[in-house]
């Protein structure tokens, strides 16, 4: 404490949602953000606004049977709390990121819906921006998560982009589908598991997480289950 204290003159730590300098005993996020964090409790409920979300897009541009599939997020992507994400993905927070990462892990864990996942699988970036940037936030997502899952192991290699997509940020619903459409294929064989959680920072339309669980099916026996999580989920807050 007294080595945090002496850093805190050099280097001031601040909240990544209010930007205020954090107190001793705050981490990452002040007391008043964490009160007013906007809890999702996805993970209990097997259908949500979210989960709805990914399987209609899934179902939408399907030619078969589609199982339905889990989805939940830590938070709501609401106010400065839409913070937390750009600042792991662009601001090198890795810190704070793997902070909200074990939190949504321990909701997962407690959850009779997740806690059987023995494979977590983080969304690829593609070559070039992973080089470019030098990290996948996925992936750092991803293996926090799979720390607090007693039976998980991360699978990072799974799926890899083959092609280069447009950002996301600007597009449409049918846009964003039409962008990442046949975008993600698998790396090698199926991934070993019986439970596979797919791992993102946002979930915005649906349109990524579908895509990659899309990939998945194709080699997949159909009793394996799929389910997704991320930090943040865009609307129904």
């Amino acid at each position: 404490m007294a080595a945090r204290a002496l850093a805190d003159l050099v280097m001031p730590r601040t909240c990544v949602v209010c930007d205020r300098d954090l107190i001793l005993q705050e981490e990452h996020i002040c007391v008043g953000c964490l009160s007013d964090l906007p809890l999702t409790y996805y993970e209990s409920l097997a259908r949500n606004p979210m989960s709805e979300r990914v399987n209609a897009v899934l179902e939408r541009n399907a030619t078969d049977y589609q199982r339905y599939v889990q989805a939940c997020a830590l938070f709501f992507y609401t106010g400065p709390y839409r913070h937390i994400s750009p600042q792991l993905k662009y601001g090198r927070r890795f810190g704070d990121g793997r902070f909200f990462a074990r939190m949504l892990g321990e909701k997962l864990a407690g959850s009779e819906l997740y806690r059987d996942v023995d494979c977590v699988i983080p969304v690829p970036l593609h070559p070039w921006r992973r080089w470019r940037r030098g990290y996948n936030q996925a992936e750092i997502i991803a293996r926090e998560v799979a720390r607090c899952l007693p039976a998980a192991r991360v699978d990072a290699r799974a799926l890899r982009r083959r092609r280069r997509t447009r950002t996301q940020i600007r597009l449409g619903s049918a846009q964003k589908w039409r962008n990442v459409a046949d975008a993600f294929a698998l790396r090698r064989g199926a991934p070993a598991g019986r439970h596979l959680l797919v791992v993102d920072d946002v979930c915005t339309t649906g349109a990524t997480l579908a895509a990659c669980i899309r990939a998945l099916r194709a080699v997949l026996p159909g009793d394996v289950k799929i389910s997704t999580a991320t930090l943040a989920v865009v609307g129904n807050s």
